[in-house]
């Protein structure tokens, strides 16, 4: 997948001498959109775009503007307006009702809008403000200036337009994607890795069974770990952690993460797989209450969308995952209306 920013980012950064880059960007946009002031999308010389800003039907042109961009080298605004009988966007049917407003920046050797200062950060599941200029009168400027924010990446960035003495400025906080943690590699594990590994997310699993957590029935794993004890809950505050699936099928294997994993500092999510009673049982055996817990643990685990099959299972309990990391409350949209 290559429409989540780190890995745009990083495949820009394996190939950016390769050819010719643009950043686009969504700075500012009015009523209903797709996309929202923040997104990014990089566009290659081939052509080729990673990310997008809208539901793919500005794409094409934005790419057309992205290839003039490289040829005067100069930055370039383009807005789509889909309630303008006039306007490209009302003309191929985009039916948000809103507009659109990006700039593209062109990226080279000597002006890499320090993208390499923020792939690293999110690399290293940091956060931090990325700064770009509004402007196609000036050169091309951005800056990347870290935080302490501890939050994961959402739907929509969290961006604002900031005018000061030096002109008009985009601000974005950019946070790094999930860090999902299995507790326990059966089959069921299979699709819960590779959804996750669909929405972006950083996945490691663990599993000091012989049997389970083979490489090649999960390839799409950004890590496998074998031990259970204080090894476990190092790895899991160094790479900060923000979801737990136990889901061993064991009561002493789901209880051993539990007692490791229950008090990780940026733990979000904690779910256990099972009936209710069993959340019992399982933390007994690990030595703790209800009380020891810092968050609520999601017991039986996933949201009541129906289906019994390890597929159902997986997307119930990521859609649970999903709408915590992202501060939502899983209602149907037509339902708010």
């Amino acid at each position: 997948m290559t429409n989540h920013l780190s890995q745009a980012l990083n495949h820009w950064f394996q190939n950016k001498a390769q050819t010719q880059w643009v950043l686009a960007t969504i700075f500012k946009t009015e009523k209903s959109a797709y996309r929202k002031a923040g997104a990014m999308m990089l566009i290659d010389g081939h052509g080729t775009q990673y990310g997008l800003l809208s539901g793919g039907c500005l794409e094409a042109d934005i790419k057309l503007n992205a290839k003039r961009v490289m040829q005067t080298g100069k930055c370039t605004i383009v807005s789509y307006d889909s309630m303008d009988e006039d306007d490209l966007a009302f003309q191929i049917g985009l039916g948000c009702g809103g507009v659109v407003h990006i700039i593209l920046q062109p990226i080279t050797a000597e002006n890499d809008l320090e993208l390499p200062y923020l792939r690293n950060a999110l690399n290293e599941r940091k956060a931090g403000i990325y700064r770009q200029l509004i402007s196609t009168d000036l050169p091309p400027r951005a800056s990347f200036k870290l935080t302490e924010s501890t939050d994961v990446n959402c739907d929509a960035h969290q961006s604002a337009l900031i005018e000061d003495d030096t002109g008009l400025w985009l601000e974005t906080s950019i946070t790094p994607d999930p860090h999902l943690l299995i507790v326990g590699a059966g089959i069921d594990a299979v699709p819960v890795v590779d959804l996750a590994k669909q929405l972006g997310w950083r996945v490691s699993l663990v599993d000091p069974r012989p049997a389970n957590a083979r490489k090649e029935f999960f390839p799409l794993a950004d890590h496998i770990q074998r031990s259970m004890g204080d090894d476990l809950s190092a790895y899991a505050i160094e790479t900060r952690v923000d979801a737990v699936i136990l889901m061993a099928h064991s009561v002493s294997l789901d209880a051993e993460g539990l007692k490791h994993l229950h008090n990780v500092p940026s733990l979000k999510y904690l779910a256990l797989l099972g009936p209710l009673h069993r959340q019992k049982e399982v933390m007994d055996v690990a030595g703790l209450s209800t009380d020891a817990c810092t968050i609520k643990i999601a017991s039986p685990a996933g949201l009541d969308i129906g289906g019994d099959l390890p597929e159902s299972i997986a997307l119930s309990i990521l859609t649970e995952c999903h709408c915590v990391l992202n501060k939502r409350n899983a209602q149907s949209l037509s339902n708010l209306l």
